[in-house]
């Protein structure tokens, strides 16, 4: 596990550090996908979670869900190319699991990626803590827009 901000990171997970979102590789091919603890603090309270749906293909750098929360409303983009498979239909009723259970019961989407190379430009591993200590310290979210 990687400590950022007080928060353990599970070092089995692609972390897109920029979009703030990771990824979890299933048996299938398919992947598990989240947003981590630090966009979920920035963003507060999640009140709306809105995914693109079942079947949908998103491309990279281009939304695949919608939040809203107390302190933001936005999107979450893709690392790569894809298509949705499934949507966490428990989070469409419940927005809060996202902040309470971010690598659990929180999980926003399943993924299929377009390309194998699906993990160009992501970390993991040893590199997750000093990936996410240089995009705090640069201000990587100050004038993000959306």
């Amino acid at each position: 596990m990687a400590l950022v901000e007080g928060v353990e990171y599970p070092d089995d997970l692609y972390y897109d550090v920029d979009n703030q979102i990771w990824y979890a590789p299933l048996e299938d091919g398919t992947l598990r996908v989240g947003m981590t603890p630090i966009a979920i603090g920035m963003a507060g309270e999640i009140l709306v979670f809105t995914p693109k749906r079942n079947g949908h293909e998103f491309e990279r750098n281009r939304w695949f869900a919608a939040l809203e929360g107390g302190k933001w409303a936005g999107s979450a983009r893709a690392a790569f190319d894809g298509v949705v498979v499934e949507s966490n239909e428990r989070l469409v009723a419940r927005p809060s699991l996202l902040g309470e259970d971010a690598f659990g019961a929180g999980w926003m989407l399943i993924v299929r990626p377009g390309a194998d190379d699906w993990r160009a430009g992501l970390v993991t591993g040893a590199r997750i803590a000093p990936a996410f200590a240089g995009w705090l310290a640069d201000e990587g979210y100050r004038g993000r827009a959306d």
